[in-house]
């Protein structure tokens, strides 16, 4: 079945309900697992799925995932597959930035003209699942579908803050509606499969991931204004054109917040994770060529460890650490994910901040660190103590953030000897 298709990972704006993780990356250049980006799972989906010609749209603090972009996805002069970027440009048509996922499709097909492509795939950068996309096309081709959502059932809490749509038994999409209140959901539930019925799943969510024909997509520009797939596009479409659901049965979640940032991650460590990082699909991202990391005299249990760590820590139970982090002795992380360090401190550094007090890049000696996301590049002094939790109330500080109980030291944060937050 013939598939010529052109993928497009939508980099995202401000990500404000990641912040601080997002003060200064977007979205889709939050580290995750410990060595990967949030955009490394689109991109690897695609090429797991054969389809090597994929743009990534960015626009708000682009530099890092551009960097990241331009490192990692190299394919040889043979090869008709680019993983390239498309930046957000005012011109002399257009003088605004991006105002929406439409609109960053919309300004940016005049780019595609010199591709050749039947289809076109749109992906969020800021999702956490492993599908085959060969499969959702060809199901938009032998259904003759116009545009294809792919869906996927949710439960009445989770509904609230998606686009959730009904379908006929043919698959054809005969309504939509965006975020929908708890007093309108009882009009909402759908055929699912007895699993996701006894789970109460009844309600079918739009991932964000859409299949469109060409041609099509082009007529829905020249006839919406509108900015946004999930709010004006997709809704208008119904009834006017073939509108298909493909539901998903798999592991997928939205990396929306701090809370479900920290969830999926911690999910990683255990005995079988729902986000499967073993699969015969890997996960593409920068070959960084580091070293083993190296582990003394911890006891460890449910860790997943990033490379070239230096680890001498009393324990380490149900956390992620990431590329490069150091954790002297005595010290004792639970529950966290520490994502590490761009960079290794030099010998000299190390020692002359040991004689004079000063934290090194890493976690120092005696800490204790529970329900926290260190962010990189962080000076942690010895005897600090971090313990998230309910006790905390949410809040910004210089240091560090409190979501949902959730501590997270941001980037380059220095935390004196002794300090202790929570």
């Amino acid at each position: 079945m013939k598939r010529n298709v052109i993928s497009i990972v939508l980099g995202g704006g401000r990500g404000t309900r990641l912040f601080p993780l997002t003060y200064s990356r977007s979205k889709p250049a939050v580290p995750i697992a410990g060595k990967y980006r949030l955009v490394d799972i689109p991109i690897s989906n695609c090429l797991n799925s054969g389809l090597n010609k994929i743009l990534v749209l960015t626009q708000f603090n682009s530099a890092s995932l551009n960097s990241h972009i331009k490192n990692s996805y190299h394919f040889d002069i043979f090869s008709k597959g680019f993983v390239d970027i498309l930046a957000a440009e005012q011109n002399v048509e257009n003088e605004s930035w991006y105002q929406g996922t439409a609109d960053a499709v919309r300004q940016s097909m005049k780019h595609l003209e010199k591709y050749d492509y039947d289809y076109i795939l749109i992906l969020s950068g800021d999702q956490l699942y492993q599908m085959d996309f060969r499969e959702m096309l060809d199901y938009h081709i032998e259904k003759g579908g116009d545009v294809t959502i792919a869906t996927i059932p949710v439960n009445a809490k989770d509904a609230t803050g998606f686009g959730i749509l009904k379908s006929d038994d043919e698959g054809n999409i005969t309504s939509f509606i965006e975020k929908p209140g708890f007093d309108v959901l009882g009009d909402w539930t759908s055929e699912v499969s007895e699993k996701n019925k006894h789970e109460g799943k009844e309600f079918l969510a739009s991932m964000g991931i859409y299949i469109f024909t060409k041609s099509i997509l082009k007529k829905m520009f020249d006839d919406d204004a509108g900015d946004d797939f999930g709010k004006d596009i997709i809704p208008n479409s119904i009834g006017k054109y073939t509108t298909l659901s493909y539901q998903y049965e798999g592991y997928w979640t939205d990396i929306g917040t701090i809370q479900s940032f920290y969830e999926a991650n911690l999910d990683l460590c255990q005995d079988f994770p729902q986000f499967n990082l073993f699969s015969s699909s890997p996960i593409y991202t920068r070959a960084r060529m580091l070293p083993p990391s190296k582990i003394n005299g911890s006891y460890v249990s449910k860790a997943v460890f990033g490379d070239g760590c230096i680890i001498m820590a009393d324990k380490i139970e149900n956390s992620v650490i990431g590329n490069r982090t150091r954790i002297d002795k005595g010290s004792t992380i639970v529950n966290s994910y520490v994502m590490g360090s761009d960079f290794y401190q030099n010998t000299a550094e190390i020692v002359l901040n040991d004689q004079q007090g000063r934290p090194n890049m890493g976690i120092g000696k005696y800490c204790y660190i529970e329900k926290t996301i260190l962010d990189k590049n962080c000076y942690i002094g010895d005897n600090v103590r971090i313990i998230g939790g309910s006790h905390l109330k949410d809040g910004d500080f210089e240091t560090h953030s409190v979501q949902d109980g959730i501590v997270v030291v941001k980037k380059g944060a220095v935390l004196p000897p002794g300090t202790h937050i929570g």
